[in-house]
C-alpha cells in the first residue's frame, strides 16, 4: 500500500468500471437487495465517454437483467432487418448465403446499438435503485489487506507531477474498501493485469487473444440508407496478411457505423492496421456507400478474442474480475455485451449471496463455475474453436472446420474438434521485419479515407500535459536498440491514434523513440502487440483520454 495518508469510505462492493458489466453488477445488487452499498468508479469524464463497441446486441443478457427495459426507455430501437455476409476480392464480393450458418450466427431478434448511449441509460437506472456512479474517477491502484486480499482501490488520484512526485495542486485521492472488489475494466485493465498475475489466474490457461477494432460514425445519403442493415466482411484488403474482417451497421438517424477489425496475431510487422482500414473504404462496395456522406465519429479499442480455453479465473481473493477483463467475446457472433451483461449478474448473485452468510474477502467461487457452466460458458464453448483455427489454417479453414465444428455443437454440446490451443500470445506471433515484406499503402484522400491525427480529432481525446505519462517504457532503450532493427519498430504502425513515432534529424540519422501520449485512445493495442512486451499501459488522471458521444 502506498505511504501517502488518504481518506477512506466504505462499502459492501466496490466496482471499477461503467460498462455493460459493471452497471450490470451494480443493478442486479441493489435489485437482490436495496440495504446494499455500491459504488461504481468510472474513469471516463461521463459514463459512456469510454465506452466503443460495434454493436449489434443480443438482448437476452438485458432481457436477464431488467426484463421491462422496452417500457423504461433503453436506447434499443434499431432491430436488425437484414444480414448479409461477403467475402471480398479487390474489386468486388461474393455473398455468403445464410442457410448454410449455424443458428447461433442468425441476428434475428438481435439490435444495432450504442453501447455508449445504452450504458448511460444503464447508469441511471442504477442510480435511481441507490447506486452511487463516480465518474471521471480513475481507479490507479489496488488496495490488499494484510493478508494479501484485495480489499479496495485508490481512485482519485490528480495533479502528480510528469517525473510521478506530487505537484502543487496534489490530490491523493481515496481508498474506497469494499467486502468484495468487481474489475470491469475492459479489454487489458490495467489494475486486472496486475490481478491475474498476482494470484496466478490465467495458470493453465491460453494466453488471451486480441482484435484492434477500429470504427467510424458516418452520416451518409438518406437514399442509401437501410435502416437494420447488418454487413460482415472478410477477405480484402487483408488476404493472408492477418486475420480479421469489417462491419457495417445501419442504425436510425441516416447513420452507419463502419468499423473494421484486425486480429493482433499477425507475423509481418510492416502491417499498418489503420491503413488497413482507410483502404477497406475504397472497396467499390463501400465507396459507393459512402461518398457524399460525412465521418461524424472516430475510436478504437482492443477486444479479447481468445475464448473459452483463455478465460482467467474469475474470482480471486476479494473479488472479482467481469467482461471483458475475463474475455467474453463470442468471437465468429462479433459480440460480447451480452454476456459481458451476464457475468455482472452472476457475480453479483454470487457476491449477495457471500454477504448475506457473513463472509467477506474470499474467493467467489460460485460465481467463477457460475460463468464457467451458465449461458455465458455455454456461448463461448460452441464457438471455441472458430478463432484457433482461422489463425493457424486461414479463413477457408475457419469457415469450413470452424463452421462444422460449430454446427455439431449446436446440435449436440459437443465440440468435434475438442480444444484447440492458441499457442503463442500475439506479441511473441511478431516475425521479424526482414522476413516480410514492405506493405505500401495508398495515401488518405481526405474524403473516404484520412490521416490518423485527423481521425482522433473525431475522438475528442484530451489528456492534460503535466501529469507522469500513462504508456510507460519499462527499459527506455528497447524501443530504438531492439525494436527498430528487428522488427521495425512496429508501435509506429499498430497503434491506431499515433501515439509512437521514431523521430530523427534532417539527415536521417539519431533516431528517437517520442511518445505522444495526448493522442491515446485507450485501446490498450501498445501493452499487448509489443513484441517485447516492453509497454505498460496504465490509467491516467480520472476523466482523461477520448469522450465518445454514441460510439
Amino acid at each position: 500500500m502506498s505511504e501517502i495518508e488518504r481518506e477512506s469510505m466504505e462499502y459492501d462492493v466496490v466496482i471499477v468500471g461503467a460498462g455493460p458489466a459493471g452497471l450490470s453488477a451494480a443493478i442486479r445488487l441493489k435489485q437482490l437487495d436495496p440495504e446494499t452499498e455500491v459504488v461504481v468508479l468510472e474513469k471516463g469524464s461521463e459514463v459512456g465517454a469510454h465506452i466503443l463497441s460495434g454493436a449489434v446486441l443480443d438482448p437476452c443478457g438485458l432481457d436477464a437483467l431488467i426484463p421491462d427495459w422496452k417500457d423504461r426507455g433503453a436506447p434499443v430501437n434499431v432491430p436488425v432487418t437484414q444480414d448479409n455476409f461477403y467475402i471480398l476480392g479487390e474489386a468486388g464480393g461474393v455473398r455468403v448465403p445464410n442457410w448454410p450458418m449455424p443458428p447461433l450466427m442468425n441476428n434475428h431478434g438481435n439490435y444495432i446499438v450504442s453501447m455508449a448511449n445504452l450504458c448511460r441509460w444503464m447508469a441511471e437506472q442504477a442510480e435511481e435503485l441507490g447506486v452511487e456512479i463516480f465518474p471521471g474517477m480513475a481507479c490507479s491502484e489496488v488496495v490488499y489487506g494484510a493478508d494479501g486480499r484485495v480489499t479496495g482501490v485508490v481512485a482519485g488520484e490528480f495533479g502528480r507531477n510528469p517525473d510521478g512526485t506530487p505537484g502543487p495542486s496534489y490530490e491523493p485521492g481515496m481508498e474506497l474498501h469494499g467486502k468484495y472488489v468487481f474489475l470491469g475494466e475492459g479489454v487489458r485493465g490495467s489494475l486486472s493485469k496486475e490481478v491475474i498475475a498476482k494470484f496466478g489466474l490465467s495458470d493453465g490457461r491460453e494466453p488471451q487473444k486480441y482484435g484492434l477494432g477500429m470504427k467510424e460514425i458516418w452520416e451518409i445519403d438518406p437514399d442509401k440508407h437501410r435502416e437494420g442493415t447488418v454487413t460482415h466482411t472478410m477477405g480484402w484488403p487483408l488476404g493472408k496478411n492477418a486475420g480479421g474482417g469489417s462491419f457495417i451497421y445501419h442504425l436510425d438517424n441516416n447513420q452507419v457505423y463502419v468499423g473494421f477489425v484486425v486480429h493482433l496475431n499477425y507475423e509481418n510487422p510492416h502491417l499498418y492496421p489503420y491503413m488497413e482500414f482507410q483502404r477497406f473504404k475504397h472497396h467499390p462496395m463501400v465507396a459507393e456507400l459512402l461518398e457524399g456522406g460525412k465521418r461524424v465519429a472516430y475510436g478504437a479499442r482492443a477486444i479479447s478474442e481468445g475464448g473459452y480455453q483463455s478465460m482467467p479465473k474469475a474470482c480471486f481473493p476479494g473479488g472479482a474480475l467481469l467482461g471483458c477483463s475475463v474475455g467474453l467475446v463470442n468471437v465468429p457472433r462479433i459480440k460480447g455485451n451480452h454476456n459481458a451483461m451476464l457475468s455482472g449478474k452472476a457475480a453479483a448473485e454470487a457476491a449477495h449471496a457471500a454477504i448475506k452468510e457473513g463472509r467477506a474477502g474470499d474467493e467467489l467461487t460460485a460465481y467463477d463455475d457460475a460463468l464457467h457452466n451458465g449461458p455465458v460458458g455455454k456461448d463461448l464453448k460452441r464457438v471455441r474453436n472458430v478463432k484457433p483455427l482461422w489463425s493457424k489454417m486461414g479463413l477457408a479453414a475457419s469457415l469450413g472446420l470452424g463452421g462444422l465444428d460449430m454446427w455439431v455443437a449446436n446440435l449436440t454440446g459437443a465440440n468435434i474438434l475438442g480444444t484447440i490451443a492458441h499457442g503463442k500470445s500475439d506479441a511473441e506471433a511478431t516475425g521479424k521485419a526482414s522476413d516480410y515484406p514492405e506493405i505500401a499503402y495508398p495515401k488518405p484522400d481526405g474524403k473516404l479515407s484520412f490521416d490518423r491525427l485527423t481521425n482522433v480529432s473525431f475522438s475528442n481525446t484530451n489528456h492534460a500535459e503535466e501529469q507522469p505519462c500513462h504508456l510507460q517504457l519499462q527499459d527506455p532503450s528497447i524501443p530504438i536498440d531492439v525494436n527498430l532493427p528487428k522488427y521495425a519498430e512496429p508501435a509506429q504502425r499498430y497503434c491506431p491514434a499515433g501515439v509512437y513515432e521514431v523521430v530523427r534529424d534532417e539527415d536521417g540519422s539519431n533516431p528517437r523513440f517520442q511518445i505522444n501520449a495526448q493522442n491515446c485512445v485507450h485501446c490498450k493495442t501498445c501493452d499487448i502487440k509489443d513484441p517485447s512486451q516492453n509497454i505498460r499501459w496504465v490509467t491516467p488522471q480520472g476523466g482523461e483520454g477520448p469522450n465518445y458521444p454514441n460510439m
